[in-house]
């Protein structure tokens, strides 16, 4: 069973492309170093800032320490705040009793309960109420005094540590997911930039058919990857056109070569079913007149298949009635199939195209209801301002929704008609959409109202021929 990992991954290779793909990956390898990166910046700036405060309250703590030793000289400038300074200093008596203070002191008690013995120093974190209940870092030295043993109680606001890191966290709150978004931009236009040739080899390659195998995809100017991949591309439609063509030529010159021995066996079993002979051989001459009828039909086939394939079919450009192509092709069937009901709904319809091969359509689409029916084939044309519509349907089997586009492949004969005498040749369908297509039309199967197939032919009434 597949993991959620193997699903998500299945899903966004079939959702994003290559280009999406790198952008959300390049974006998401920025935002987790980013975020690494800004934790510890965050980090590394808390540490700095709160060394500075650490310092700074040392160092008043170190001046009130000096001013106390000296007898008290130039205590009060030591008490002094600077401008928009928030320290707080307390000298403390051993008693506990504050004897001097600074202004932002407020006449309180003690900020601290430390009492260091004299030339040591401690430290706390403390918040004060003198101070709108801040966080205070506090350093507490020991002095010894003339007039006896004092502390002296030195607190810093933790404010500019906190705002530092606020500021810090604000500002990485809002260019980190800028950077993350950048990247993915310019990585989602870089790589569609760098994918440009890879789009024109794709365009190119979806034009290229058989007709046109001579084709090539553009090689790109720079000697990178991509001009690799788009030379070995062109060398292997080198070898497929070599070998498409060989087997063209192997076709078309076989089907050649057998047309003129086929046509004097043909003829030869032609006077020998007017010859006496036993019951037995007079069959046998019969289903070998049949058998070498149907190839012969298979050889031509052949050989307007090679013709199409080699250099696309040609059409003449004439005013065709499709209606008497019917009229002509019912009377066909009906002479071979005296026994087949056929029900025709035709109207005046005229086309441009070619005759002997619209026909040919009909003649194929007409002999595969003919095989397949019951006992019924209904013939149905009709025309609006702009197409031709033509459908033949029967009363047979029908063909499955699942086959509906495989049987117009070459050769393909479903199940159910594999039989030599029931089969065809399995070139008929495959002949009869190229030379659809060629005139500009359309042909499909879809279901008669008897459960039999319905084989309709969509034409326009004024069309360029499309080359196939």
């Amino acid at each position: 069973m597949r993991s959620p990992r193997r699903r998500l991954e299945e899903l966004l290779r079939e959702r994003l492309g290559v280009r999406m793909r790198s952008a959300l990956a390049a974006a998401a390898v920025v935002a987790i170093a980013s975020v690494l990166s800004g934790i510890a910046l965050v980090v590394a700036a808390r540490i700095i800032l709160t060394q500075n405060v650490n310092d700074s309250t040392s160092q008043r703590a170190t001046q009130v320490t000096d001013a106390l030793g000296e007898g008290g000289a130039g205590l009060t400038a030591a008490l002094r705040p600077s401008p928009h300074d928030r320290t707080i200093v307390q000298v403390v008596d051993a008693g506990g009793r504050v004897i001097a203070a600074s202004a932002l002191a407020g006449g309180s008690g003690p900020i601290s309960p430390l009492r260091p013995p004299p030339g040591e120093t401690e430290q706390e974190r403390r918040r004060l109420v003198v101070d709108h209940d801040d966080m205070f870092l506090i350093v507490a030295t020991g002095v010894d005094t003339a007039a006896g043993r004092r502390t002296v109680l030195v607190g810093q606001s933790m404010d500019e540590v906190n705002d530092g890191t606020e500021a810090t966290i604000g500002a990485l709150a809002i260019g980190l997911p800028l950077l993350t978004a950048v990247v993915g931009v310019a990585t989602f236009l870089f790589v569609g930039r760098t994918l440009r040739p890879v789009e024109a080899m794709r365009r190119q390659a979806d034009t290229i058919t058989a007709q046109n195998l001579h084709t090539r995809l553009p090689v790109p100017a720079m000697a990178d990857e991509i001009a690799a991949l788009a030379t070995t591309m062109n060398t292997m439609l080198d070898r497929i056109e070599d070998a498409t063509a060989a087997q063209r030529r192997f076709v078309a010159d076989a089907s050649h070569e057998l047309r003129s021995p086929l046509a004097t066996i043909h003829a030869g079993l032609g006077i020998l079913e007017r010859v006496d002979m036993p019951p037995q051989a007079v069959a046998q001459v019969q289903r070998m007149h049949r058998e070498s009828s149907r190839m012969a039909t298979l050889i031509a086939d052949l050989l307007l298949l090679a013709r199409a394939d080699e250099s696309g079919l040609r059409l003449r450009r004439d005013d065709v009635d499709l209606d008497d192509l019917v009229y002509a092709e019912r009377d066909r069937i009906a002479a071979h199939h005296p026994n087949l009901r056929l029900e025709v709904h035709v109207a005046p319809t005229r086309v441009q195209g070619d005759p002997q091969h619209l026909q040919r359509v009909l003649r194929n689409l007409l002999d595969n209801a003919a095989r397949h029916a019951g006992g019924r084939v209904a013939i149905d044309l009709h025309a609006d301002n702009r197409h031709a519509d033509l459908t033949v349907s029967d009363d047979g089997p029908g063909i499955p929704a699942a086959d509906r586009e495989r049987v117009f492949d070459r050769f393909v004969r479903l199940d159910n008609a594999r039989s030599r005498d029931g089969g065809g040749t399995g070139l008929g369908l495959a002949i009869a959409r190229d030379i659809v297509a060629t005139h500009g039309g359309t042909l499909t199967i879809g279901e008669s109202p008897s459960g039999g197939a319905a084989l309709h032919i969509r034409l326009p009434l004024k069309a360029d021929p499309v080359a196939v």
